[in-house]
């Protein structure tokens, strides 16, 4: 029998071989959490390894599939992986104690295309069309965006990113709820990145966007000679080009009634029919649908079908708006500060508290979109390496309440003052005398205004 002393070296000599392997290894549980991780491959993803045992998996390993296969039992060899920058290949290999599935072992075998590269040269002859398919796969298959894209520190939008985690596996339809700029594109990508079809299509259609008279065609596809300037050889419709894959039904609320029965007809009998077709073509599509209209009210006043909100209200995933969530402003301002800094090549080291109170007490209408774009001309309108207030654009500093607290009641006056002159000579077209009629106020009044606020 081995004492403990004899374990404790075997185990010592057994982490030294694996954490000096030429691989990179990483070992899962049936949750997808790592177990283990080898110390060359917590050096490449730049973690310490005690950080990395317990989480997910996909979140410490961009596009990585071995929570699925922890859970399907089915390995994957030399599948192709994108990871910091490069494709690498991996090895996903299921772990069974006593015939009962308990994990999985994951080992990169080659760092990138560039080593691959030198194995022979077969392999090298191959590369430039491999990187071509690559680079056209990345283009066309659609999702970009993974949970580790959606960044917040608040409660409700951890508990919704676990809720995808749970449902992504799964083949059911999703709809995706929450008010303009909130990030329900962002969980639609995540949901089919996490998804056994993340190999597959993910199409996006804008149900709002497209014409009515168009929107047949661009979800279902025709067949040549179907209406007068059809394409030769007819053309594929969003559903066939997502086949396997998943469909993501953006402004689901905005599609006509009449197209609303033709898309129930194919969530229930799974199959489509291009306009022109004599006969029916069968498809395999998840749906993911999203939409800021209270459909609810919508079904009441007959302007969408109660039987197909069931379809595709499986499940629900409902995000609050920004303004429900004020620890995510000033986490997600700071993130967008740097993004954009760093894109637009400005070195912006503070924001004035002042700037981060209006940013507590406005409202956000366009929640994070919105928050995004204002960070964005802030940087440009800056002066100096600070955010102030005079940086912030008119929709945020425009209404006086907003600067109560952060101005003096004179400054709020002046400001109030001159986006009223600035405002007024816009709608005269800068006829100075006009604008003082329009005022009340003398002429030379006006030119002192003009001067005073540098309008000029």
């Amino acid at each position: 029998m081995l004492s403990n002393m004899d374990i404790q070296y075997k185990n010592d000599i057994l982490e030294t071989i694996i954490d000096s392997a030429y691989e990179w290894i990483v070992v899962v549980d049936t949750y997808g959490e790592i177990v283990y991780m080898n110390k060359n491959y917590c050096q490449f993803l730049e973690i310490d390894r005690n950080d990395a045992i317990g989480k997910h998996v996909t979140e410490v390993i961009e596009n990585s599939r071995m929570h699925i296969v922890a859970t399907s039992g089915k390995e994957e060899i030399a599948d192709l992986q994108y990871i910091k920058g490069n494709y690498m290949i991996a090895n996903r290999i299921p772990i069974f104690s006593e015939g009962k599935l308990i994990g999985a072992l994951g080992t990169v075998i080659f760092r990138d295309t560039k080593e691959w590269n030198k194995m022979n040269s077969h392999i090298k002859s191959l590369m430039p069309k491999l990187q071509t398919y690559l680079q056209d796969w990345d283009e066309n298959s659609g999702a970009k965006y993974t949970l580790q894209d959606i960044k917040s520190v608040s409660q409700p939008i951890t508990d919704l990113k676990e809720k995808v985690k749970n449902i992504a596996s799964g083949d059911i339809s999703v709809l995706i709820r929450g008010e303009s700029g909130t990030g329900k594109e962002l969980f639609a990508h995540s949901i089919h990145q996490l998804s056994a079809r993340s190999h597959q299509p993910f199409i996006k259609v804008n149900c709002g966007a497209i014409p009515e008279h168009l929107l047949e065609s661009e979800l279902f596809g025709y067949e040549e000679g179907a209406f007068t300037g059809a394409k030769k050889g007819g053309k594929k419709g969003k559903f066939l080009l997502a086949h396997g894959g998943t469909i993501f039904l953006d402004e689901i609320g905005d599609m006509p009634l009449n197209m609303q029965v033709k898309l129930l007809r194919v969530l229930q009998e799974k199959e489509v029919e291009p306009v022109g077709s004599v006969k029916p073509l069968a498809v395999n599509v998840r749906v993911i649908a999203a939409t800021n209209r209270p459909l609810e009210k919508m079904i009441e006043e007959k302007r969408f079908r109660e039987d197909l909100f069931y379809r595709i209200n499986v499940i629900t995933l409902k995000i609050p708006p920004l303004r429900d969530r004020p620890e995510d402003i000033i986490h997600l301002t700071d993130y967008f500060l740097d993004k954009i800094s760093m894109r637009a090549g400005k070195r912006i080291t503070m924001i004035d508290e002042e700037v981060r109170n209006v940013f507590y007490q406005y409202n956000w209408p366009g929640n994070l979109r919105e928050l995004e774009n204002v960070i964005e001309a802030a940087v440009h309108l800056a002066e100096g390496d600070r955010i102030t207030l005079r940086a912030l654009p008119d929709s945020l500093t425009g209404d006086p309440k907003i600067l109560i607290g952060q101005l003096s009641l004179k400054e709020i006056l002046e400001e109030t003052e001159k986006r009223i002159i600035v405002t007024t000579l816009e709608q005269v077209n800068q006829d100075k005398q006009k604008a003082a009629k329009a005022l009340g106020i003398s002429k030379s009044s006006m030119y002192e205004k003009i001067k005073k606020y540098a309008l000029e």
